[in-house]
């Protein structure tokens, strides 16, 4: 029997374990998490008694159907959480979990890996209490708490009003949501973020709860500055009309967007182009998620689309792994067009929350850009304004250590790409392992 390998447990990799289930095979699915679900449809630990239905709302339906397709096939399967994939060699993934090192072989490779936050540096957002709009939901989902006592939500990103009104329906305080795109680059969205109605009605929803909350939500803020002497305690922003704006808060949830997790797929040798709606590097691959030789890829890991988008794509990815082992037809040009559909709706949100390229060139010298390795915003510009200084991201990072630290470049990375040419290569090991880990994945596998 075919050894198929799914990397990811969120929403596109469940949904293609249950497809490859469904047609006898016993897929491998390894998750860095303990427990499926992903970002979006993350389940508290057992023993925290969190009224998820209250924070997921309308989408409360779709997560207890997501829980309740994977413990159906669990058993059928070959599951394994707590389980970091570090680097591929050919078609061989090294592996980091409660065993210690190991290697797993495959004749398919799915990478559902998924998207983390994307944020742009500025001033005072490595104070204590600064946190990305993700791991705000993060701590609240799976460990039922705050951030702060005074939360405040700003960037741009769909995810602002979204976590805010979660926030809020779990009885926190929130100080304000302000948002740096313009209202209008959301109405010049429409024709795409029509691709989605019912998405942006729940959008409209939450923002129209914020305000009848007496939340302030603002939109075209110029954010200046997060103030505190050792924490955060206020943020200071110019809003849409040029006023200087001082908000009280003891916690700032900061993100612009997500960004896939590619750093997998790129030492499995996939190729990228550039993407200008996103202004991301995104994998190339064909509608089906084929990206290479028994190599498929799903999910906002691929490019981003969202929940829905990434369940289809889970399945089609899937069905490509069956029509490609001879085990089944075509894939269903139906899921095809859905997740078509959706990602286009996601260029929309592109423009609609914009990422913030040209602020990269207004950021202070003192900004730090890479806080891994404490590299200022000015250190990048001196070193690339030398002489025969370098202008290639890769090189940058060389000769800064701008990207080399914990992160792998991961936080940094997208700022670096806005100020130097090209894109971050991914290495091994993609994210932390212990030293002992590292040296037998070095080694040659066995045979």
């Amino acid at each position: 029997m075919a050894e198929v390998v799914i990397v990811g447990g969120g929403p596109a990799g469940v949904r293609a374990a249950a497809t490859l289930h469904a047609k006898g095979l016993r897929p491998i699915l390894i998750d860095e998490s303990p427990r499926v679900g992903g970002q979006g449809y993350r389940a508290p630990a057992a023993d925290l008694p969190l009224d998820m239905a209250r924070i997921m709302e309308s989408q409360h339906a779709k997560h207890q159907a997501l829980h309740a397709d994977f413990s159906a096939i669990r058993d059928g399967i070959d599951y394994r959480p707590q389980t970091l994939v570090w680097a591929i060699q050919d078609r061989i993934l090294h592996l980091s979990g409660a065993g210690g090192a190991s290697t797993q072989r495959f004749d398919a490779l799915i990478v559902a890996t998924g998207a983390m936050d994307r944020v742009m540096p500025m001033p005072g957002w490595t104070l204590p209490g600064v946190f990305t709009l993700g791991a705000a939901q993060v701590a609240l989902k799976d460990q039922g708490c705050f951030i702060g006592r005074r939360t405040l939500f700003c960037g741009s990103s769909p995810l602002l009003a979204l976590a805010a009104t979660q926030y809020l329906e779990m009885e926190a305080e929130v100080a304000a949501v302000c948002d740096t795109t313009p209202f209008v680059e959301k109405l010049l969205a429409a024709p795409l973020l029509a691709n989605a109605p019912g998405t942006v009605l729940r959008g409209l929803g939450y923002l129209r709860r914020l305000s009848r909350a007496g939340v302030p939500v603002m939109h075209g803020v110029d954010l200046i500055a997060i103030e505190g002497e050792g924490r955060v305690e206020a943020l200071v922003l110019r809003d849409s009309r040029g006023a200087e704006k001082r908000i009280a808060c003891d916690a700032v949830a900061l993100g612009y967007g997500l960004k896939p997790e590619t750093q997998l797929a790129d030492l499995a040798g996939v190729e990228f182009a550039y993407d200008s709606d996103f202004r991301s590097w995104i994998p190339k691959m064909d509608a089906d998620g084929r990206a290479g030789e028994a190599l498929y890829l799903a999910g906002d890991g691929a490019t981003i689309g969202g929940a829905d988008a990434a369940e289809a794509s889970g399945q089609l990815a899937a069905q490509a792994v069956l029509f490609d082992l001879g085990l089944s037809g075509p894939s269903d040009p139906g899921l095809r067009r859905r997740v078509a559909r959706l990602r286009r709706f996601q260029k929309g949100l592109a423009r609609a929350f914009a990422w913030p390229a040209a602020r990269v060139h207004k950021l202070p010298d003192d900004v730090t850009l890479c806080r891994c390795e404490a590299v200022s915003v000015g250190e990048i510009r001196r070193a690339m304004d030398q002489t025969l200084g370098p202008v290639e991201a890769n090189r940058v990072k060389a000769i800064t250590r701008c990207g080399m630290g914990r992160c792998q470049g991961r936080v940094c990375g997208p700022t670096l790409q806005e100020l130097a040419a090209g894109r971050l290569r991914g290495q091994a090991p993609i994210k932390p392992v212990a030293l002992s880990i590292a040296s037998v994945g070095s080694a040659e596998p066995p045979a």
